[in-house]
Parts: C-alpha cells; structure tokens; sequence
C-alpha cells in the first residue's frame, strides 16, 4: 500500500466534507437527512500523521471526527450511482477537526470553523478501492489510547457511491480530491495534551490504513479584533460533546421534580398565578382534549403550516416534508405545538404520525387545527389537543413549512423550549424563566383552597374567606400546621 506523502497533500485540489452520514450519528442528532449536503474545507487543512494541532487560543471546542476518506482516482463528472466506485482510487483516515466556537460565524459553511490548518490529517497509508466492498469497511477512533468511535460503512444513510454520484453532477471530481465521508457516533471534544487516533480497515480482506495519529496543543496568537472572534453557547457546547450530559450541563426539558409539581395542579390554579404577573395571554384556546382525565406538561416543540399553494405542496408538502422531521426528532418530554392557522379544515396529524410521537417520548401533541384518524388518536396514551376532527390529509388546506421558531397556536404565542402544560380545562404556555416561581405558587395556592373548600362544607359563609382576611389567615396557619402540604414536598 502507498503511504500519504506532502505529494499526496498537495495534489489534492478539494477537499470536501458530508455533513451526516452516519445513522448512529443522525439517532443522536436527532435528525435524519433525505438526501446528503456537503461543506468544503481549505486544501491548507490537509496534514499528515504524526501532526501537531493546535486549538486556536480562546477556543473552547476543538471537536474530532473520525471518519472515512476518499481519494479521487480519475475524473468523475454526471457518473451514475452504479459506476461511481469505479473513480475512487483509495480509501484512507481521517478526522475532520474543527472549533465550535466559530460555527456561528460560518451560517453552515464551516470555513472558519473547520479549515484551520492541519484540521484535516489524513493518512498514514492509502488502502486501493478497486477490490474493495464499499459497504464493509471500519472506522475506529481513539481519545488517549481509549476506543471511541467504532462504526462501519453499513451503518452509513448514503452509500459511498450515492455521494460520489451526488457531487459528480455539478462539478468534477478531480484526482487526488479527497471526500470526507461523515463520522459516526462518538465525536466529541479534544483538549491540549490528548491524542487522538484513528484507523480504517476492511476486516473481509485484512487491510489497514494504520493508526492516523495527531497530538493537541494550545494555541498561542489571539484572533484578531477585525474578524470574528470564538463566541460559544451551552447549544455548541452540547453538540461538540455529543450530549448536555459530557459537557456538564443541565439536562435540557423539565426536571422529574418540576414535572411532578406542575402536574399536581390545575390549569386554572397555574393560569392564576400567571395572571397574578401580569401574563394574561397565554392560554391556547379553543380545544378539545383525546384524554382530558391525563394533566401533562412538557417542552415546547413547534411546527408552522402555511396556507396550501399547489406549487409548494410539490416541493415541500411530500416525502420527509417539516412534519415528518419534527415528529422524528421528538425527545422525551416534548410537546408538538402547531400553527394551523385555527383552520379545523382538514388533519394537521393522523394515527400513525401521533404514534410515532408517543413512540419517541412526546408528552402531547396541540394543534390548533384538526385531526385525522381521530378515533386511532385517542386510543393513544399520550393526549393530543385539537380542534376537531376531519378526514382531509394535509393539501387540502396545509403546506408543512417550518419548524422549532416562534408561532402563534390558539390564540397564543409560542416559542421552542417554552413549557406547555395541559388539562381538561385547556392548555397553557409558560415562560421558562417563571415555571418554578409558578408552580410553587400555584401548589401553595391549591394547599389554601383545600382550607378554604373545607371551612365552606363545614357551613362557613365565604365572606372574609374566599379571599381570606387576617382572621382566616391566622386559622389557615394552624390548620397547616396540622395538615402540611404533601405537594410542596415534591
């Protein structure tokens, strides 16, 4: 096998990158792709194994990626999926570095990002795709001599062939243009002192890149003030970790405890106490409820359908359309919340939809539209709020057009991570940054009207109680003495 060599370095005259590719990787994204999408990277990133790395000074996340790369053999320009292997020439390591801490600077076209130099090393030997199975090769990672990432080409979404067929039909793949295949589940962050390693093989034939071995350093030259400068999120910092978990953060969504609380009490209590600070439009109006006996609150997630135009119906009404994507990348806790304008007109959600919802953890869908299928919807566990049934699918009134932005459902805005809680009474949207406040007031609130409701059957005249004055609130605190509050304990 040939080894990579600086010759090899600089026949390279693309070098460009898939941005999901892996199922492992797209299952923890929470995303999956219909079809594949690409950034490139500087031919300067390109370095050899035995490289040092530095991450730049006042970065934070220098992520790795191990992955499989491509090295172009001969011109490929409009090549069919069927003959695109033909013009791969090797197959070799690679990890696709790059900071974070710049992604937001880049709008998705990871310049700065990912093009710092030596980012891209590759190498040590060169495997010749002729002979190959393109569907079996491994790719392995190591962080400090522990395995990391341990994935194949069968768990890819995209085929080698379908990528290379894909970017043959606007430019021309040159020899040397190395394709960076995408990196399977296990990326995560590097620090000053690691090394990282990784390898491709192809365990049906016995042949082996090697190790690819790069060393960490701090950088030292500060970024200058013209232009951008590293910015970071605890959002970037999750991503270029893997999970809120491995970066040390808090778990997104509600808490078990705060979950507890906020279902321990009514929607009228909790929308009392939101008026008592000033929020007086926030409750979804006009639903009905598939299991109005079922109290749930969750994270909001949101979905926007436009009016139907025929035209964009064909390009974003059909196959893995923003209806299809939200509801597969529904985590534990969430609730759909959707803007169907209050048009009852036709299904904004059916039965297999709902299912697949309650199947990836969601608390409850609300739309203030209809539902299909109504009858299937409400024999599901997980509630769904709506406005009525119809049996229309989607067209005849809705185009599913964006996701996790700010709407308006039921007379109410909305916005992603808002919380949403939900009863027989109706639903309600409260801002994060009040939910604790909230709940505790509102398990007080509910602790006193239990007094309240007590005195009144005892034969007591709500003068002076409801509200109490000083006498009965003098009476409330023996009583509580007496009768603590189970709820405030949760």
């Amino acid at each position: 096998m040939e080894q990579v060599t600086a010759a090899t370095v600089k026949q390279a005259g693309k070098v460009i990158a898939v941005h999901l590719s892996y199922k492992s990787r797209a299952d923890q994204r929470g995303r999956t792709p219909a079809t594949p999408s690409y950034f490139l990277k500087a031919s300067s990133s390109l370095s050899l194994s035995g490289s040092v790395i530095e991450r730049p000074a006042g970065c934070e996340l220098l992520a790795y990626e191990g992955e499989i790369a491509l090295v172009i053999g001969s011109a490929a320009r409009r090549v069919g999926v069927e003959e695109a292997w033909q013009y791969v020439g090797y197959v070799t390591s690679s990890n696709d570095l790059g900071v974070y801490d710049l992604k937001y600077a880049d709008k998705g076209s990871n310049v700065r990002s990912k093009s710092g130099d030596g980012f891209t090393p590759f190498g040590p030997a060169l495997i010749p795709a002729a002979g190959l199975d393109p569907a079996a090769l491994r790719v392995r990672t190591w962080l400090n001599g522990e395995l990391v990432q341990d994935d194949s080409s069968a768990g890819l979404i995209f085929s080698f062939s379908q990528i290379v067929a894909d970017l043959s039909q606007l430019m021309t793949l040159e020899p040397g243009d190395v394709i960076l295949t995408g990196t399977p589940a296990g990326s995560s962050v590097a620090v000053p002192g690691d090394v990282l390693e990784v390898e491709v093989d192809s365990p049906g034939t016995g042949q082996c890149t090697g190790r690819l071995r790069t060393v960490v350093v701090q950088g030292a030259a500060e970024m200058a003030d013209f232009g951008s400068r590293p910015r970071i999120t605890d959002n970037e910092r999750e991503d270029a970790w893997g999970s809120a978990e491995a970066a040390g953060l808090a778990p997104k969504g509600l808490s078990a405890e705060l979950k507890r609380k906020l279902t321990s009490v009514g929607t009228a209590t909790l929308s009392a106490q939101l008026r008592q600070r000033g929020l007086n439009n926030v409750s979804i109006d006009g639903l009905k409820c598939t299991r109005p006996e079922v109290r749930i609150a969750g994270t909001a997630r949101t979905l926007r359908y436009v009016p139907n135009r025929e035209d964009l119906f064909k390009t974003h009404g059909g196959g893995y359309n923003a209806q299809k994507r939200i509801i597969n990348t529904l985590n534990e806790g969430d609730v759909l919340v959707m803007e169907a304008r209050g048009e009852p007109g036709t299904g904004t959600v059916g039965d297999i939809l709902a299912l697949r919802a309650q199947i990836k953890g969601a608390a409850a869908i609300v739309t203030d539209g209809g539902v299909r299928d109504v009858a299937a919807v409400a024999a599901l566990d997980m509630p769904t709020f709506f406005t009525g049934a119809h049996p229309a699918v989607l067209g005849r009134k809705h185009i599913p057009w964006d996701t996790d932005l700010t709407i308006s459902c039921g007379g109410a805005t909305v916005q992603p991570g808002d919380i949403i809680v939900g009863d027989a009474d109706g639903v309600l949207v409260i801002p994060p940054s009040l939910v604790q406040e909230v709940a505790d007031a509102a398990i007080a609130q509910e602790h006193e009207e239990r007094f309240i409701a007590q005195m009144v059957t005892e034969g007591h005249s709500v003068e002076g109680l409801y509200p109490m004055n000083a006498m009965w609130q003098a009476k409330f605190a023996e009583w509580v003495m007496a009768h603590p509050n189970p709820a405030a304990q949760l």
